[in-house]
Order: C-alpha cells, then structure tokens, then sequence
C-alpha cells in the first residue's frame, strides 16, 4: 500500500510518488522480482480536490485529511475512508506488509 499527496502542499510527495511508479513499472530484474513477489496498491494523491484549489492542507471543504484516518466518515473524507477500506479489503485475503505515505516534513532545527 502506497499513498502519497494527503496534504495538497506537498508537491514534492507527487514527484516522489512518480519516481515509485516508474521504479516498480520498469524493466529492472529487481521491479520485476517486486511484482513477482507483492500487490502494490497505489493511490498517487489522497487530496485531489484540495490540490485543484490550490490548498496548501485542507481539502476543498476545508478538512485536514491526515486527522481522520482513524474513523473517517465517507461524507465527510471520501478518500480516506475508500483508501481505508481497500487496505481492510485486501488484509483479509493477503498479508499487508507496509503501507508508505509520503509526505515531506520540515525538519525542525531549533
């Protein structure tokens, strides 16, 4: 499980989700050994309707995403709560082994 771009701002996660893609799509010997060996599941960007805004957190109703992953209501977090529900899904026929979200934080240097 991959997700990336939860908060519209970041917009270095897309890249980064594009440098996934093509890696596990590519012809090395070793993506091929990954898709062998896993199911990738991947949804590039958690928060399209907050980054078509040009919001730098919220989505286009003004939510914060990364809050309500734990009881996400489908009115009000559509996506998170399908992205959600196809990890439940999918754990109950195979074993979930990671789930990556990319996100860029600062770092804090004071």
């Amino acid at each position: 499980m991959i997700t990336a771009r939860v908060h519209p701002g970041e917009s270095q996660a897309s890249w980064m989700m594009r440098g996934v893609i093509d890696y596990i799509s590519g012809p090395s010997p070793e993506a091929a050994l990954l898709r062998d060996k896993f199911i990738f599941k991947i949804v590039p960007m958690l928060n399209p309707d907050g980054v078509i805004v040009g919001n730098y957190r919220c989505s286009l109703a003004a939510r914060d995403l990364n809050r309500n992953y734990r009881r996400p209501r489908k009115e009000s977090f559509p996506t998170v709560w399908h992205t959600k529900n196809m990890i439940e899904s999918v754990a109950e026929k195979h074993e979930v082994c990671y789930y990556l979200l990319y996100e860029f934080k600062k770092n804090n240097l004071n």
